[in-house]
């Protein structure tokens, strides 16, 4: 009977004891209930234009994210968006009175993304209600406080509203701006979370049929980005691409460097050279994943090795931004790696920019001192740096396979090839034109390395290089419907139409109507400058003008356009309000002879820019082109022209960079003009010149030199009012000084 008893005894502990993990386990589960996510917002959170709502709305892919990072039943997502809402409560369809509150509130959410303002920009609302709008998105918050007041709420920047919109330019845009400078005022003062959901689409026009709806794939994008807000997880650590072993960054200067992380984590970076330490740096991460810190004024010279390692914070720094409640979040975050990134070959010294189409592009092997640059090349290793980011796919008079149509619509259209150091095995599929500028800086500063990143594109339009926003605030009307309008050069629309004409058409399955193509307007600044981040560049070389020639006056306004673009973006490295921020220099190559003819007046154009633009210089082609081919092969002299310009202008060398440069044109005696010119010793030339009097027609002049100035005569001139010079499309106009550079194409009124 003991035996008996002892044993039910025994059992019973056993069972007890096999049973507790399990009590325990559920318990535990009792206790970690299903984080709750709220998705509260309009037409987009709902999934308005999806053709499958139900599996590709944005909360559903979030869903998905979150399942397959921490498993299912951890986390619920509810969709409570509504179609045609507004933030504003006396707006035309308030959020607050539809039933998709009321179910958010009966929700108790744990985490609350709002997504809410789209539909503020209407006629009906903003105009008259836009002062209530920060208030009123408070009292929304403040609900969802007063639901779960330990719920984290977060909101978000609208998604963009496209230039296709029918009110863009009526208010839409500028309201769209004014409300989203309200949500970052309403975060800032209710001390919540900002999630950014304009930057990731807002170079995606394409994901967005109707210029306000995102499609499925945009949606996923939508969710990726409240995922990493959600989480923390941005895909680790990271530089931008150009930031890889063998570059240069800038000497003797300001130097920001920026990068991507998981939020909240320790990042460190280790100058070392030699195998010592010679500066040690730290940063965090912020919510959204960013960091950033600033390195000494650095002397010219290298290699150096850049160490950056990505570390998590301790636990109990995670608990201040996620709450208790969710331990396995915890663990997940506490459990990530360290990470490493190694930077080595690093020197310091100038960086420049080649941009434009394929003048620039044009190679070292496609040209004719092939055999004496790759001579130049053995002597300037370690000396002369190359970054090349060449096109993956050419514009060539072809249809392209459905695979570029996809990864040009991705931003992926450029190939980032790494940093090399020059040599005769590097240089040859590299810029004739940037490695020769690069040549002759490595010559004249011998202790200085020279970087250079060459992104040019065959074909490319001006518009195609200017960032977005500027566009849609300086000059809305060329992005519209682009391939089909006016702005752009019928060769060029001709030839994307040709590129894309499989997404074209409706029967295939790369259907798109909005399919992208490197000659649109913001495509390459934003496949080929976004990219490269806050760059420290020295400058730019800019070769570029050839697809913009039809219209003299648009060119115009682009490339001012252009300058003020690029010059905003590389400036952003400069954080600190105190710190000068310096004019970014653009040397500008004039077209070149070519039998076309708008170029004359358009080589004009330039020289005029180039005299009224800030802190911009052009040098002359026009003597070493072809009259059978727009890609003349005589590079080596543009590039040494370049250079020129750039230690005259950016290093303060005392040289002439320029050929001749007319200062005025007198009329003399018996009809004659006479020209006075700067940069004229030496000035030599026998041809070129025309004459007009008051009717407008040009004659033929003849030419007379004398010290720095040039008299002309022309028969049935007698009264002349308009000079000019080199106005053909293709001139054997010879006018140069002593050190054989020659004058550009102008006209000029006679006084």
């Amino acid at each position: 009977m003991k035996s008996t008893t002892f044993r039910i005894f025994f059992l019973s502990v056993l069972l007890s004891l096999t049973a507790s993990p399990v009590w325990c386990s559920q318990k535990k589960q009792k206790e970690r209930r299903a984080t709750r996510v709220a998705c509260v917002g309009n037409s987009v959170t709902y999934g308005y234009g999806l053709r499958n709502r139900e599996h590709d709305a944005y909360p559903v892919k979030l869903q998905q994210m979150l399942d397959r990072l921490y498993g299912e039943g951890h986390f619920e997502v509810g969709n409570f968006g509504h179609s045609g809402s507004t933030l504003l409560y006396r707006g035309h369809r308030p959020y607050v009175k539809t039933p998709e509150f009321r179910q958010a509130l009966d929700f108790k959410a744990d985490w609350v993304v709002i997504h809410l303002g789209l539909n503020d920009t209407d006629p009906r609302n903003w105009p008259d209600w836009k002062e209530d709008f920060v208030p009123n998105y408070r009292a929304l918050i403040d609900s969802f406080r007063t639901a779960n007041p330990e719920a984290r709420i977060l909101v978000c920047k609208m998604t963009p509203i496209f230039d296709r919109h029918p009110r863009f330019q009526s208010g839409t845009r500028d309201w769209h701006a004014q409300i989203q400078k309200a949500i970052e005022q309403v975060a800032a003062g209710a001390n919540v979370q900002l999630i950014d959901l304009y930057s990731p689409l807002h170079s995606r026009p394409d994901l967005f049929p109707d210029a306000l709806h995102p499609n499925a794939e945009g949606a996923q994008i939508l969710a990726r980005t409240v995922y990493g807000a959600l989480t923390g997880d941005y895909g680790g650590l990271r530089l931008p691409p150009v930031y890889s072993s063998g570059m240069v960054l800038p000497r003797d200067e300001h130097l920001l460097i920026e990068g991507q992380a998981n939020a909240r984590q320790n990042i460190c970076a280790i100058l070392s050279k030699d195998g010592k330490v010679v500066e040690e740096r730290g940063a965090f991460t912020r919510a959204d994943g960013s960091w950033w810190f600033e390195l000494p004024h650095m002397k010219a010279g290298g290699p150096y090795t850049l160490t950056l390692t990505s570390t998590p914070m301790p636990p109990d720094h995670y608990r201040l931004y996620y709450p208790t409640q969710y331990p396995y979040l915890l663990e997940n975050l506490t459990k990530a790696k360290t990470q490493t990134l190694v930077i080595d070959s690093l020197f310091f010294g100038d960086l420049w920019l080649a941009s434009g189409q394929s003048n620039m592009e044009l190679r070292v092997d496609q040209c004719n001192t092939l055999d004496q640059d790759l001579a130049d090349a053995a002597r300037l290793a370690d000396r002369l740096h190359l970054f090349n980011m060449p096109a993956r796919a050419r514009t060539d008079a072809v249809e392209w396979a459905d695979s570029v149509l996809r990864y040009t619509n991705e931003l992926r259209h450029m190939d980032f090839q790494g940093w090399k150091a020059a040599s005769p095995e590097t240089v040859g599929r590299f810029s004739a034109v940037a490695f020769n500028f690069g040549r002759i800086l490595c010559d004249s500063l011998p202790d200085v390395p020279i970087g250079i990143v060459c992104n040019a594109v065959g074909g490319s339009t001006t518009e195609s290089w200017i960032d977005r926003t500027t566009l849609e605030w300086e000059f809305p009307n060329i992005l519209h419907d682009w391939r089909n309008g006016d702005y752009g050069q019928p060769w060029a629309r001709g030839r994307m139409t040709q590129n894309i004409a499989h997404a074209l058409d409706k029967a295939s399955p790369a259907y798109n109507p909005l399919q992208r193509h490197p000659y649109d307007p913001c495509y390459l600044f934003e496949a080929a400058i976004a990219p490269l981040g806050h760059l420290p560049i020295k400058g730019v070389l800019w070769y570029q003008g050839e697809s913009n020639a039809h219209n003299i006056e648009v060119h115009e306004r682009l490339f001012t356009l252009l300058q003020q673009s690029w010059r905003e973006h590389f400036a952003r490295r400069w954080r600190c309000e105190f710190q000068k921020k310096p004019t970014l220099p653009f040397y500008v190559v004039q077209l070149s002879s070519l039998p076309r003819p708008s170029w004359p007046s358009f080589r004009d154009s330039q020289r005029r820019l180039a005299n009224k633009l800030p802190d911009t210089w052009m040098t002359v082609s026009s003597d070493v082109g072809d009259a059978a081919d727009v890609h003349y092969r005589t590079k080596r002299p543009v590039g040494e022209r370049l250079a020129l310009l750039a230690l005259r202008h950016t290093y303060g060398h005392q040289l002439v960079a320029e050929g001749p440069v007319p200062l005025s044109a007198e009329c003399g005696e018996n009809g004659t003009v006479v020209i006075t010119f700067d940069n004229a010793d030496g000035l030599t030339g026998s041809r070129g010149f025309e004459l007009a009097g008051a009717d407008g027609l040009f004659r033929q002049a003849t030419m007379s030199v004398s010290g720095h100035s040039v008299t002309l005569h022309a028969d049935g001139v007698t009264q002349p009012r308009t000079v000019r010079y080199g106005w053909q499309g293709f001139t054997d106009a010879d006018l140069h000084n002593r050190q054989g550079l020659p004058a550009s194409t102008f006209q000029l009124e006679v006084f």
